[in-house]
């Protein structure tokens, strides 16, 4: 049976900080819109405290989740063990967009690796986590982080993620805002 909290306690802060993979998922409010859940990885999220956790958004195909927390800030966080005991943890709460010109930008961007294509930082209020048994996951062994998005950002350059970001970030797939002309990298 699953439990719930209205914070990240120390044992499920350690927890969370050792799993390898996470799962973003927003929606808009039209419901003919379209539900976004996103994998992410390559070390990109941080406990801040028991109430708020931050992961940086690094430049992909789609812009789903900046629209949607800029529209109306449900988004909820889910962490699966693949390894190890069986648990589901999901991480409840509003989110936030952080971009480049915002003024905590550079204070996330210090928690993290440098990387070309850095599109904002997304923070999580957390006001309800909840686990579950997680007997239905699969048991995977990790073997390494991909590198392509990272290669992908370098080949590209600074100049040329900002292109990408314009050409492919401005709207979501259901037409909301997301990114602003030249507001990002």
């Amino acid at each position: 049976m699953g439990k719930h909290f209205e914070v990240i306690a120390p044992e499920q802060r350690k927890w969370i900080e050792n799993q390898k993979v996470f799962f973003v998922s927003t929606a808009p409010l039209d419901q003919q819109g379209h539900i976004n859940c996103s994998p992410k990885g390559l070390d990109s999220l941080r406990i801040m405290s028991e109430n708020k956790v931050v992961y940086q958004d690094l430049t992909g195909s789609g812009v789903e989740t900046i629209a949607h927390l800029q529209e109306n800030g449900r988004m909820v966080i889910m962490f699966c063990a693949f390894e190890g005991p069986p648990k589901i943890m999901r991480l409840h709460g509003t989110g936030e967009v952080v971009l480049p010109a915002d003024v905590e930008f550079s204070n996330y961007q210090e928690l993290f690796p440098s990387r070309i294509g850095v599109r904002s930082y997304i923070v999580l209020h957390v006001n309800r986590v909840s686990d579950s048994c997680g007997y239905g996951v699969p048991l995977m062994d990790f073997k390494s982080d991909r590198d392509v998005m990272i290669k992908w950002a370098d080949h590209k350059g600074e100049a040329g993620v900002v292109a990408y970001q314009q050409e492919k970030n401005l709207k979501s797939i259901d037409g909301l805002p997301a990114l602003k002309n030249n507001s990002i990298v």
